[in-house]
């Protein structure tokens, strides 16, 4: 177990860059078993994530190595073995999950064991399982894990249950080896979803209207070896800027996609918080805008309506977490409203042994009172990456000496996490405790 400790209250200053997007990299790492051949990767994180789904993907029969820092070499050009699939590492992942899609034009029947993840409730796979039925994937839910039986798949026009990010991503995946045409309504437009439509294209894919709700894909027989570089995370952005508005420090945030950022930025301007966004260029992939962005020390209000997350191109509904140490400094009182999840709202009542005024009104809203000066503790990390990573930002801000333990959910995320950290200034170790 790993265990975080800090000495907050101080001022930060200097620039971090964005790293890669975790979610669009366990997308891309599951759709790289689609290409029997090689899949040359840029841009990866070394998170632990990462780790799990390499794990599982390794216990099937797919090699890959490290050919560079952030560089990743995947052969999945041999026979798949699915009755050796690695059950811890499903079990750790959700992103198993993923290969439901992945898999539906190469394997004809195997079991895929039940994932965990984040704890955040009921977390149904039945949106998965509508699409993917209609394109030819049958799913029988057992008690540990899920039989699976492909037949051979058949293009259609699918209107999405929920337009979930991963429901969409494994949809996508499925039409791609189908036979025929296959529309996809309602689909998710968020930047993992688009982060892999491109990947798969370079791959020989062939998909209409990325970026939009409504996606057309017609099938090919088989995809080629590609090299591709996966796109700078809008949530990390977005977890940095959190810290330096949270701890009122001016620090620069270097490639943020701000194509998946224009309306978190827009809620913090009305708040009254400044910025400072130098002209945009392209990312490596040239498919999106990349900026700087300086966050300016601002006298903060609190929003005059709730706050709320939504499918893009709503507020992403992992940046909603990282808004509530930035409302514990907004004078006034700020209502978050976080439909998605049974429990990611009671986690921010965590902040409470931070001196945040939290008051929880259902499972799904609670109001933040400020503006609050911030206290240090000792508190065990919640089970899910951003609330975890909430807490932490907090922490940075508050006066005094705080302990942060079970810090693994961080890490799920979040690569290089300390030495990020200290070079803005910010007083954090890391110590291992072993049970």
């Amino acid at each position: 177990m790993s265990q975080y400790i800090i000495e907050g209250g101080h001022k930060l200053k200097g620039s971090i860059s964005v790293s890669a997007a975790k979610n669009s990299t366990m997308a891309i790492l599951c759709a790289s078993v689609m290409v029997r051949n090689v899949v040359h990767l840029k841009n990866v994180p070394d998170i632990q994530e990462v780790h799990r789904i390499l794990e599982l993907l390794q216990s099937i029969g797919v090699r890959w190595q490290w050919i560079a820092s952030g560089e990743l070499k995947i052969d999945s050009s041999k026979r798949l073995e699915m009755g050796k699939i690695d059950k811890a590492a499903c079990r750790k992942t959700r992103t198993s999950l993923m290969l439901l899609g992945a898999l539906a034009g190469h394997v004809k029947h195997y079991k895929l064991y039940k994932s965990g993840g984040c704890k955040l409730g009921e977390r149904t796979v039945r949106p998965h399982l509508y699409a993917l039925e209609k394109l030819g994937v049958h799913v029988q839910s057992k008690s540990a894990y899920y039989e699976v039986k492909n037949k051979s798949l058949v293009g259609r026009e699918i209107v999405m249950y929920e337009s979930g990010d991963t429901p969409t991503e494994n949809a996508v995946m499925a039409a791609v080896l189908a036979k025929g045409k296959t529309v996809l309504k309602f689909a998710s437009s968020n930047y993992m979803v688009q982060d892999l439509c491109h990947f798969l294209v370079s791959a020989g894919a062939k998909i209409e209207g990325i970026g939009t709700t409504t996606l057309t894909i017609t099938g090919v027989k088989k995809l080629k070896a590609v090299n591709f570089t996966i796109m700078p995370d809008p949530i990390i952005a977005m977890t940095w800027l959190s810290l330096g508005i949270t701890t009122h420090s001016p620090i620069t945030v270097t490639g943020a996609p701000l194509d998946f950022l224009e309306l978190e930025l827009e809620k913090l301007r009305v708040m009254g918080q400044d910025f400072k966004i130098k002209p945009s260029r392209s990312a490596k992939s040239e498919y999106y805008q990349l900026v700087d962005i300086q966050v300016v020390p601002s006298q903060l209000q609190a929003l005059p309506d709730k706050i709320y997350g939504r499918p893009f191109p709503g507020l992403n509904i992992d940046n909603l977490p990282l808004f509530v140490p930035i409302l514990t400094q907004a004078k006034g009182r700020s209502l978050i409203h976080d439909w998605v999840y049974e429990n990611r709202a009671i986690y921010y009542l965590e902040l409470q042994q931070l001196g945040a005024k939290l008051f929880l009104v259902d499972p799904h809203r609670v109001f933040v009172e400020g503006k609050t000066q911030l206290k240090s503790n000792e508190l065990m990390c919640p089970a899910a990456i951003r609330p975890a990573m909430a807490i932490l930002i907090a922490m940075i801000a508050a006066k005094g000496r705080s302990i942060l333990r079970n810090c693994y959910p961080i890490e799920r995320g979040y690569e290089d996490i300390i030495p990020a950290l200290q070079s803005l200034g910010v007083n954090i170790e890391q110590k291992h405790e072993y049970v």
